[in-house]
């Protein structure tokens, strides 16, 4: 049997889908599990009469790929892939290449890349979206870390990439722990989206009284508009649909209310902190599926405290249309503030990050993909330089024709006890953002009185600070 083109390691879904992939574009590749009998159930149910080389040994696996070798490994974040590279090392040859496709935290990229581009083995940390589908018929690539790795891969990788209408979904990221870096930011934005539109659920079911029939005539509506029409959206209306077949009731209205979490959202909010970026709609997506694992206290919580009870008593088709836009409104605010985190990260990290193209890759494949993402391509492609997307003419002007719909919703949300925690924070961002003047003169103040933290003045150059001995006043009020 002649030599494979491409390896993968680790044959969960995700690397299944993924191996599968590759060989349905023409590659002949090799697998392995650390399993032998994963690998016996791969190639007797889903290996069947395809190019594919089942090896039960990395030596055996290692030689049957030619070189220069391009393995990926899809084992658990963490000690398991360094495991695997550990074991790999002493097997390869200079100029062998491998790809960690898994969820990988970015520093922990950033030390693989350096280890291992030190001993003449390219690396390339590569964020991987779409879910099981996608990795089977075209998922987002994002790879970063060696870039002569990534342009000995890139037949490889715009071949299995999701196809839009201005090219295959991948590009090289940058360098070390771009790739996995940009793929962190796409979940906390992806955290975004998923709360922002559980939120314009909550609205239009408790403060409407909407049942599941109608929406899913919403949702459905929605993801024919230019605004939010998107993967996300799409699968929501999908979801209203579904009937339990134990219960005859909308399964959704089944799902215990405890959302789960893997990390990245958290990832994303304590890189943030760190770099000084302000995401509090993303924050706020973590910090409801915090709240919501509180599940038995706030069960004995509802029978204790209570709060407004009632139903929106106004034009119910006008609230619909508010509700739209305030979803459309704050999901502009959670894009922006992962653009923005991607920016600072690219300053600090030196990844020299196109956001223009990181818009592109997302727009087909990932699980954030929508139509919305072409303008985000189109504005950071007409100024590399955008500091917010809020700036950008086609959002700036869409949030100005919208904000009082979306002021609204909030408003009327809470007289009615319904929590928005991320449309309240996106309001709350813009609201930040566009003014000119915060309350932080007084906490300045505040400051230099407790710990002689010292201030600016408005009235003096910046870079020059003053402190005052506040217990000694000389002018009294």
């Amino acid at each position: 049997m002649t030599q494979r083109t491409f390896g993968v390691i680790g044959l969960a879904v995700m690397g299944e889908n993924l191996a599968l992939n590759v060989e349905s574009r023409g590659f002949p590749i090799a697998v392995y599990n650390r399993t032998a009998a994963k690998t016996e159930k791969f190639m007797a149910e889903r290996a069947q009469g395809k190019d594919v080389k089942a090896a039960y040994s990395l030596e055996e696996f290692v030689q049957a790929l030619e070189r220069p070798r391009k393995i990926l490994v899809m084992v658990k974040a963490g000690k398991p892939v360094d495991a695997v590279i550990e074991q790999l090392k002493p097997l390869l040859e200079p100029g062998d290449m491998i790809i960690d496709g898994g969820n990988s935290l970015y520093q922990d990229t950033e030390r693989r890349t350096k280890d291992l581009e030190a001993t003449g083995l390219g690396f390339v940390g590569m964020g991987v979206s779409g879910g099981e589908e996608g990795a089977l018929n075209g998922p987002s690539l994002m790879p970063g870390g060696t870039e002569s790795a990534y342009q000995d891969l890139e037949p490889i990788l715009v071949k299995i990439a999701a196809q839009v209408d201005d090219g295959p979904c991948v590009t090289y990221i940058g360098p070390g722990g771009a790739g996995h870096y940009v793929k962190m930011a796409h979940n906390g934005i992806e955290y975004g989206d998923m709360q922002l539109i559980a939120e314009a659920y909550d609205v239009l079911k408790n403060a409407l009284g909407l049942d599941h029939k109608q929406l899913h005539e919403v949702f459905a509506e929605w993801n024919t508009t230019d605004e939010l029409n998107s993967f996300l959206i799409e699968i929501t209306a999908d979801i209203f649909k579904y009937i339990d077949p134990e219960t005859n009731l909308p399964l959704v209205e089944m799902i215990l209310d405890a959302a789960g979490q893997k990390g990245t959202g958290r990832w994303t909010v304590v890189s943030s902190l760190e770099l000084g970026v302000s995401i509090p709609t993303i924050y706020a997506a973590v910090n409801a599926r915090v709240m919501s694992s509180f599940k038995d206290q706030r069960v004995a919580a509802a029978k204790e405290i209570t709060g407004p009870v009632g139903k929106y008593d106004g034009d119910v088709k006008a609230f619909i249309t508010k509700v739209r836009d305030a979803l459309y409104c704050s999901k502009m605010c959670s894009y922006a503030q992962g653009m923005a985190l991607l920016s600072r990260a690219s300053e600090e990290f030196n990844y020299n990050l196109n956001l223009s193209e990181v818009a592109r890759i997302w727009k087909g494949g990932c699980i954030i993909r929508a139509g919305f993402l072409d303008k985000i391509k189109n504005a950071f492609n007409q100024n590399p330089q955008l500091p917010n997307l809020l700036l950008a003419p086609e959002f700036k002007q869409t949030i100005l024709d919208r904000q009082d719909g979306w002021r609204e919703v909030l408003a009327v949300s809470n007289k009615l006890g319904i929590p928005v925690p991320a449309f309240s924070a996106s309001l709350d961002y813009f609201d930040s953002y566009r003014r000119d003047r915060l309350p932080q003169n007084l906490t300045q103040a505040q400051r230099d009185y407790f710990g002689a933290h010292t201030y600016e003045r408005l009235d003096k150059p910046r870079g020059e600070f003053f402190h005052t001995d506040w217990m000694g006043l000389s002018s009294q009020g």
